[in-house]
């Protein structure tokens, strides 16, 4: 359980989902605009919206949590204002962030040229 202190930012740019902890604390600065060992999670997704990264300070180091889904996409929160970077959720925005969302299959021909 995520205390109700804990800060979370969905990040509502894709990123590059081959960057780890240096890259993803670097985007949570950059990008964000926080401070990555505030103790805050950072939740950052790819542009296909099947793979998912959260980033968080641990007193002594980055942690990363990382999803892949197979036949579901995350779906971000929208932000108020399309210049914002980042949406601030709770845990259960988070929670219902991390559940995905059931995706219509692709047919056959689509994934025969891809």
């Amino acid at each position: 359980m995520i205390p109700t202190s804990v800060r979370i930012f969905v990040c509502t740019q894709p990123l590059d989902m081959r960057r780890s902890f240096d890259g993803l604390a670097a985007a949570a600065k950059q990008v964000i605009g926080e401070d990555p060992r505030s103790g805050a999670l950072f939740v950052f997704t790819n542009r296909r919206s099947n793979r998912l990264k959260v980033l968080w300070w641990d007193k002594n180091g980055y942690c990363i949590l990382c999803k892949r889904l197979h036949q579901a996409l995350f779906r971000l929160p929208s932000a108020n204002d399309p210049s914002n970077r980042s949406v601030l959720v709770d845990g259960r925005g988070l929670h219902e962030l991390l559940r995905g969302v059931a995706s219509a299959p692709r047919s056959r021909q689509a994934r025969d040229r891809s």
